[in-house]
């Protein structure tokens, strides 16, 4: 769980999970745009051809 506070007064908004959320503060009326972090990008799967790089034979 991710605890969210007020960018301007860091007061304690909220706690939980989630995609993105928009809260203004009630202590000092403050706007506050939160988004969830990105998650890693994936790595790339190996090549599924064999020898790709390999000069056929005639």
């Amino acid at each position: 769980m991710e605890s969210i506070r007020c960018g301007n007064c860091h007061r304690l908004l909220a706690r939980g999970r989630f995609d993105a959320i928009e809260i203004k503060c009630p202590r000092c009326g403050t706007l506050n745009h939160v988004r969830a972090k990105s998650p890693d990008p994936e790595r790339p799967r190996a090549s599924n051809q064999k020898d790709v790089h390999a000069v056929s034979e005639q």
